[in-house]
């Protein structure tokens, strides 16, 4: 069983469902998250265009991952086929990021398929304390990491660093793809 519904209504829904658990109005989540009321309005009645760094801070501020915001519920056997699901890209870089696997109730990770070209870096603020992400390289290279201590990477390459500072992901070649796995502690 698939859900049906468009991108931009799963965030709608996930977005309304989230902010009511929390106990929060429109406008208290969009002070936390630091962006307009208006733009919230427009991703819960799914009429906006979310960016990366929108979802992030919406999911920051709500303490839940990124993910609870863009995957809609999944059966126990499931195919991605390449090019196949939700992406959303950065406003700010050549990043798109697709959620592969979110992680079910009591499971804190979950695991992307990044597609990067060379550009501005992707710059992350951090996110929840306790956040730890892993990378592995697939195609290209990529200088990521903490801000003060990025690495750069080739095919193959594996590294983990603290997702609750600001860090970085960037091209250095085109057609660069990574798989990253978030951890929520």
């Amino acid at each position: 069983m698939t859900d049906a519904r468009s991108p931009l209504d799963r965030i709608a829904v996930s977005l309304r469902r989230e902010r009511t658990r929390a106990g929060l109005s429109l406008s208290e989540l969009a002070k936390r998250a630091g962006i307009a009321k208006s733009t919230l309005s427009q991703l819960e009645s799914a009429t906006g265009n979310p960016s990366v760094e929108t979802l992030w801070a919406l999911g920051v501020a709500l303490g839940v991952p990124f993910s609870v915001l863009v995957d809609p519920p999944r059966p126990a056997v499931q195919v991605v086929r390449a090019g196949e699901g939700a992406g959303v890209p950065s406003e700010r870089a050549n990043y798109v990021a697709t959620v592969l696997s979110a992680s079910p109730p009591n499971v804190r990770r979950d695991i992307y398929f990044l597609q990067v070209e060379p550009g501005p870096a992707r710059e992350s603020d951090p996110h929840m304390p306790g956040t730890v992400e892993h990378i592995v390289v697939g195609t290209g290279r990529v200088l990521a990491g903490p801000e003060d201590e990025a690495v750069e990477l080739g095919p193959g390459d594996y590294l983990v660093y603290p997702g609750d500072v600001p860090h970085i992901c960037q091209a250095l070649e085109p057609g660069t793809t990574c798989v990253m796995v978030m951890q929520h502690i």
